[in-house]
């Protein structure tokens, strides 16, 4: 049954590039990268009950399998390019598979990403993908490069995957008013955490201008508190300035900003550029769609604070996800 399933992906995800000389098949794929260009490589696993409710579909589990990874390789400004793939499946199913494939192939396609090769196991429920992106030389995004003084961005909205996830929690003690008020905001919000999008061409358009970079994974202050470790600054974050949509503000209007802050999942990218270039930065990322609203400063020091309207630094509920908690 194994190498049917195997089979089964790989007529699926048969290549048409150019630079896959040898793909699902073989023990291993060939792959040549055009001169010129470094390879990003990132990897993720999602887990069933940890990274995805156990009722997702597995379209939608196969799509966000990629759009997480894709993601990584929008933060370093990376074109997608190959991916692995490796399936943990309790049982072996053929429906199961192709419905997660065709999740994941939907948002390959646009991006002529090739899966060349990967494993499927028996076990929980798990996938694990591994992406490869190109990156022209000396060109690649870091989280190592903001400055005192560059002013913080991040694109799109926040919170909204986390407020998702809490519309699908049957245990809240408001659940039935989630799932009766405004159906519209709610299936929006469950969308965000169900199907991200990459920001990739974002992070195109910020390479030679972002100073440093990072995807919004684990909550924007955990995140942006990576960013600056590896910088060796501080960040002051305007709480009033967070990109709230209007789904989020109508079905969790007392949380939104808490949900913002530290809620996770957004998988948008969060960024630093000099001030002086702030104007230009925000029109041309809202001509690409994705937008970007400037919420902050680095400064000197270590810690990321995060301020009210009135200047005062807010104490936080949550700092972000952690794995391990």
């Amino acid at each position: 049954m194994e190498f049917d399933l195997i089979e089964r992906i790989r007529q699926r995800a048969a290549s048409r590039r150019e630079d896959v000389l040898l793909g699902i098949g073989d023990d291993a794929a060939l792959l040549q990268p055009p001169p010129g260009h470094v390879l990003a490589v990132a990897l993720d696993t999602l887990l069933e009950g940890v990274h995805f409710p156990v009722a997702t579909a597995p379209a939608d589990i196969g799509y966000k399998a990629l759009a997480v990874n894709l993601s990584d390789l929008a933060a370093m400004g990376a074109t997608p390019a190959w991916a692995l793939m490796s399936l943990s499946l309790p049982h072996s199913e053929q429906r199961f598979v192709d419905r997660l494939l065709d999740g994941f192939m939907e948002l390959a396609a646009p991006y002529r990403l090739a899966l060349v090769g990967g494993d499927t196991v028996r076990g929980p429920l798990a996938v694990s993908v591994t992406v490869h992106g190109l990156v022209p030389d000396g060109q690649a995004l870091r989280r190592s490069g903001a400055r005192p003084g560059d002013a913080v961005f991040v694109t799109g909205t926040l919170g909204d995957a986390a407020a998702g996830l809490a519309c699908l929690d049957h245990a809240r003690v408001d659940a039935d008013r989630l799932l009766g008020a405004a159906p519209e905001s709610r299936r929006k919000l469950v969308a965000r955490l169900n199907r991200p999008e990459p920001r990739i061409a974002a992070g195109q358009m910020l390479r030679g201008i972002a100073t440093a970079c990072i995807d919004v994974s684990d909550g924007l202050v955990a995140d942006l508190g990576h960013l600056c470790a590896a910088s060796g600054v501080g960040a002051h974050v305007d709480a009033d300035a967070l990109p709230l949509s209007s789904s989020l503000l109508t079905l969790f209007a007392g949380q939104a900003r808490d949900l913002g802050l530290a809620g996770g999942d957004d998988y948008e990218l969060c960024f630093t550029a000099p001030a002086e270039r702030a104007g230009a930065l925000v029109a041309d990322l809202a001509r690409m769609g994705c937008g970007a609203t400037r919420i902050g400063r680095i400064v000197e020091g270590d810690a990321v604070i995060v301020k009210d309207a009135a200047g005062k630094a807010m104490k936080l509920p949550s700092s972000g996800w952690d794995h391990f908690r």
